[in-house]
């Protein structure tokens, strides 16, 4: 039985290191084809930013190594972003057997969606977000000071926020696995809908620089609450169905 446990836990190993490894190379393989337009992708993460900037203001550099480095940077970055569904799908094909039926036919849709949701909350917070934010900096400098942004202060900054957006319109699929988990479920969240109505606004204020893109980073939060309301009550419906 020990034998039979370890031959068991070696093989679970082998599969793992054979899905990181099936990673590792997809995003290598991403970043070989893109790592020749590295300026260019970061000129268009930078748009924003330099769309907004008064006329012959120009991004900076006040590191040696920054104009080469930080474009590659963000090409790395872009690499694991858009190597995202073949990185979910070799962590699905390693928990896959061990998940019974009804749970492999809950999780495949949230894992599909969940996906769709962070890149529509990166792309947000880059045509909607960054341009809004970027202005009224822009318009609420001191008189007499200038822009000069630094380029690497700059992509950490956009990545920081891609994150945070994108990850907060994950709202819908953490609704669905907090109900079903048990730790809520959908009567109670319906009976907190004001409550939550005000946090959205909160969370706007806090990333967000003024009361105009608080509003609209809000309401798009809002309403991804109300769709996992919705489709937690279809899912486990169906799952509970299922089983």
């Amino acid at each position: 039985m020990i034998v039979e446990n370890k031959q068991l836990f070696i093989d679970h190993i082998i599969e793992l290191r054979k899905r990181v490894l099936n990673c590792v190379i997809t995003i290598c393989i991403v970043f070989l084809i893109l790592v020749y337009f590295s300026n260019n992708i970061y000129n268009l993460v930078a748009l924003p930013l330099i769309n907004q900037m008064p006329e012959g203001a120009k991004m900076i550099a006040t590191a040696v190594t920054a104009p080469f480095v930080t474009p590659i940077k963000l090409t790395i970055i872009v690499s694991i972003f858009l190597s995202v569904p073949i990185i979910i799908y070799q962590i699905w094909a390693f928990i896959a057997p061990a998940l019974y039926k009804n749970e492999r036919n809950l999780l495949i849709p949230i894992a599909i969606f969940g996906t769709l949701l962070f890149y529509l909350g990166v792309f947000f917070a880059y045509f909607f977000i960054l341009p809004m934010a970027f202005k009224f900096f822009i318009n609420a400098l001191p008189k007499g000071v200038t822009i000069a942004t630094d380029i690497t202060n700059y992509l950490d900054f956009i990545i920081w926020l891609f994150m945070v957006c994108g990850i907060s319109f994950e709202i819908p699929v953490v609704i669905i696995l907090l109900c079903w988990i048990g730790i809520t479920d959908t009567k109670k969240l319906k009976n907190n809908r004001a409550y939550i109505f005000v946090g959205t606004f909160i969370i706007g204020m806090l990333l967000t620089p003024d009361v105009l893109s608080q509003i609209i980073l809000a309401i798009p939060l809002y309403l991804l609450f109300e769709i996992g309301l919705f489709f937690s009550h279809y899912y486990l419906k169906n799952y509970n169905r299922l089983k």
